[in-house]
């Protein structure tokens, strides 16, 4: 929204936080907005609990119905959220038997698209391919998403595998990898 209209929404920020709320508490809901704020990218509303995706319908469709907010300028309301990371591996770091090509991210990023699993994935950077070691054919991928809060979309993906070729993937858990990966040694 433009900041003109921003300004005219918060004067009145006390009664929409009334209305919101009666219209959560219509459909027996728990959460509860607590207050909104503005920043230079719009309004945030603060909830009581995480919302579920009902409440943030709830919330949209009473913000949208504001006479001087233009909708079609509104972005869709969503949880926060935030990075979580995985790694694939069972993938060869020379995928093509007698080639010298080694695995790059645009062709993992190629990989992902044409896989169902990845369908409703967001990657927030790069994707990273690294060699296991030296003397290893084989590689590691590192992912990082968005998820939400919970974690949830992250623990579905652990554990599965998929296809790459003649070759089966594992997705497994990862911690928070720099993009730059380097082993111990080089720090010293």
């Amino acid at each position: 929204m433009s900041s003109e209209k921003i300004m005219k929404f918060m004067k009145n920020s006390s009664l929409h936080i009334t209305n919101i709320n009666g219209s959560l508490r219509n459909v027996k809901s728990e959460v509860l907005v607590d207050f909104i704020q503005s920043d230079p990218l719009g309004i945030t509303a603060v909830t009581n609990k995480v919302a579920l995706q009902s409440d943030l319908q709830i919330i949209e469709h009473y913000v949208k119905n504001i006479d001087n907010i233009d909708s079609l300028c509104m972005e869709v309301p969503r949880l926060p959220q935030f990075k979580s990371y995985l790694k694939i591996i069972g993938i060869p770091y020379f995928p093509h038997d007698n080639s010298q090509d080694y695995l790059t991210s645009s062709n993992i990023k190629n990989i992902i698209k044409q896989n169902q699993i990845f369908d409703n994935v967001i990657l927030t950077s790069k994707l990273q391919v690294i060699k296991v070691s030296l003397k290893s054919d084989m590689s590691i991928i590192w992912i990082d998403i968005w998820d939400v809060q919970s974690g949830s979309k992250v623990k579905s993906f652990i554990n599965w595998c998929f296809n790459v070729g003649r070759y089966i993937a594992t997705i497994r858990g990862a911690n928070m990898n720099s993009s730059i990966p380097q082993c111990k040694n080089c720090w010293k």
